[in-house]
């Protein structure tokens, strides 16, 4: 527990924190003495990057992705699903939430971006894979709401689609 604790302070640090940050009484209660963590007041921000966790890919940074990284990977109809679903639990393990740009693939990796692009108006959209499915008909891939929305899909419940892996 104290290696852990230290390596945590120590760590604070490297991300531009100060140990300043770190409460006596925290240390104390993780079983780490405070003479044993070195005690910094300021750290050079300037020298060192911030650290900013990301848990997934922004979609739009992906439209950006230049042609080169994109994989073609098939052409089928397209559905999508929404409110219905709207909290449940995703294959993935994830909330469903048919506003975020997300689809369900039968065997793509749970988040991988695929761009989704409607064959006859040339619309596009990149989605995070985070369910499985579609499981009914002859549907490649069924897309969130918002999703469905950006390519124009909507209204007529489905469309005929290319998909492209975007390579990482």
């Amino acid at each position: 527990m104290r290696k852990h604790a230290t390596l945590a302070a120590l760590a604070l640090c490297a991300l531009g924190g100060s140990l300043s940050a770190v409460n006596a009484a925290d240390l104390a209660d993780a079983g780490v003495e405070a003479a044993a963590v070195p005690f910094v007041d300021e750290v050079n921000t300037t020298e060192l990057p911030r650290f900013q966790p990301s848990l997934e890919v922004e979609a739009e940074d992906a439209l950006t992705a230049p042609e080169e990284a994109l994989e073609e990977i098939g052409e089928g109809r397209a559905s999508w699903y929404g409110a219905q679903f709207a909290g449940r639990r995703t294959a993935s393990g994830e909330r469903f939430n048919p506003e975020e740009l997300t689809a369900a693939h039968r065997t793509l990796p749970f988040g991988s971006l695929v761009r989704v692009t409607h064959a006859s108006t040339g619309k596009s959209v990149v989605v995070r894979i985070n369910d499985r499915g579609p499981f009914h008909g002859n549907r490649v891939i069924d897309l969130s709401k918002a999703a469905a929305e950006q390519i124009g899909i909507r209204s007529s419940g489905s469309g005929f689609v290319e998909l492209a892996l975007l390579n990482s």
